[in-house]
């Protein structure tokens, strides 16, 4: 577990806590795909300058990307050696996406780009909702298809697994 790919199935199924604390065990450097992607003042970088971005995370030899952003899934996905796949239910993912945005008020998370403060709109908890179940359908073709490439798989869908999992890498397996 080197080159590792952090995905979920939805914003606040927890990726860049786990990725963090993966980071920490493992000793490897994490990389969370928003600081790539979004500018201060929330403004989108450019898909050539987000793709470039991911060109050179990936060219390294040891890494932990963390996100979805499946418009440019195929950088990462075509160098990762694992695949670490988040699903919690939607009422989680909500709530959590609420509790960040009310623990993090005017404020920038440390896994955001400094100038973006902690925002929630109506368009993000509409799009969390409307994309939920569908995402959930299509990563489960996408995790075969990673398979089958030859990739590690790992497939965590409780709180108990996620921190069990993190749990039973430690000291041994730096």
């Amino acid at each position: 577990m080197n080159r590792v790919m952090v995905i979920g199935v939805s914003a606040g199924v927890g990726k860049s806590t786990f990725a963090r604390k993966l980071g920490q065990m493992l000793h490897i450097p994490v990389y969370h795909l928003d600081t790539y992607f979004w500018k201060a003042g929330w403004i989108e970088a450019s898909n050539e300058e987000f793709s470039e971005a991911q060109r050179t995370l990936v060219e390294k030899e040891k890494w932990i990307i963390e996100g979805n952003y499946s418009k440019t899934i195929q950088i990462r996905e075509s160098s990762c050696d694992t695949v670490i796949y988040l699903e919690l239910p939607l009422r989680t993912c909500l709530y959590r996406v609420v509790k960040r945005f009310l623990t993090n008020i005017g404020n920038t998370r440390p896994d955001m780009t400094i100038g973006c403060t902690e925002k929630l709109d109506w368009k993000f908890i509409k799009f969390i909702i409307s994309t939920y179940f569908a995402r959930k359908e299509k990563m489960k073709e996408k995790l075969k298809q990673y398979e089958s490439m030859g990739k590690k798989v790992i497939v965590l869908k409780t709180k108990e697994e996620i921190d069990s999992f993190i749990i039973k890498l430690g000291p041994s397996s730096k």
